[in-house]
């Protein structure tokens, strides 16, 4: 079976034909149960997110910060596997039809093996994988079965990339490419700062590809404003810790929901300013 890595490039598409950028959610399986998870991807769905990234939850995550880590214990401590992350991707996509994406680093899909992961990922509807440490040069083996599979391949850049990397990476992948607003690790942010429009602008330099901005991002000024340069805008830390906050998984889910909301609201006005600057 084939994924929707097709599905994914008309989203983006379709955002950027409506003129504004697209809204991917980030929220990990497994938190605050496997069924509240698989409800809160739903959820940021109705609230206006037009792609979701399902993150594996790992014991060593280290691009994220104290929040992720936090839902990654908590799901980890429930038991979560990787076949209910599959399950996620799975009932999430098959209940709004729309892109859902694993964010996963590579130690767990390298001993689940590449082959059975890429299949599997595919059966349930998956649109892809994001890959923030499997090196491009070592990519090949999962960049094969992934293309086979019809699933993207999504590579993260940082600001201290150098133009000529970039260009290696962008390359490489498929979907979109992932850039990283700042360095550092996942979390909320006063700003997001202006490195992330130059670093966009040397991205669109060497790629055809989406060019999605996170890291950083939490509140709708802030998507508005990334909405300005970027062809999508990710959100992470902010769902998930609307969704610690919570009194309880209902109320979470809730949150998350009105969260992204805001946000898509925010991705819009971003969009209509930009468009007005330019005319």
């Amino acid at each position: 079976m084939s994924g929707n890595v097709r599905l994914l490039s008309d989203t983006l598409a379709a955002a950027k034909a409506e003129g504004r950028s697209a809204l991917i959610a980030y929220l990990p399986a497994g938190f605050p149960t496997v069924d509240g998870g698989i409800e809160a991807v739903k959820a940021v769905f109705a609230g206006g997110a037009d792609i979701v990234e399902v993150g594996l939850p790992h014991s060593d995550p280290v691009l994220d910060g104290p929040v992720i880590q936090t839902a990654d214990e908590i799901a980890l401590r429930g038991g979560v596997r990787i076949a209910d992350v599959l399950r996620t991707v799975r009932e999430a996509h098959a209940a709004t039809g729309k892109p859902v994406l694993v964010m996963t680093y590579w130690n767990p899909v390298d001993r689940y093996g590449v082959e059975r992961f890429t299949a599997e990922l595919a059966e349930a509807g998956g649109a892809g994988c994001i890959l923030p440490d499997l090196p491009v040069e070592e990519s090949g083996l999962w960049r094969e079965h992934a293309g086979r599979h019809g699933l993207a391949t999504v590579f993260v850049v940082a600001p201290s990339s150098r133009d000529a990397r970039i260009a290696t990476i962008t390359e490489a992948g498929s979907g979109f490419v992932y850039a990283a607003s700042l360095m550092g690790v996942t979390g909320t942010r006063a700003s997001v700062g202006a490195q992330a429009e130059d670093l966009v602008r040397r991205v669109r330099a060497t790629t055809e590809l989406p060019v999605c901005v996170g890291l950083g991002v939490s509140t709708a000024a802030q998507a508005e404003e990334v909405a300005g340069f970027a062809d999508g805008v990710i959100v992470g830390s902010a769902f998930v810790k609307r969704i610690l906050d919570a009194p309880d998984t209902e109320s979470g889910i809730a949150a998350a929901r009105e969260l992204a909301a805001d946000l898509a609201a925010g991705v819009r006005e971003g969009a209509r300013r930009s468009r007005a600057r330019q005319a």
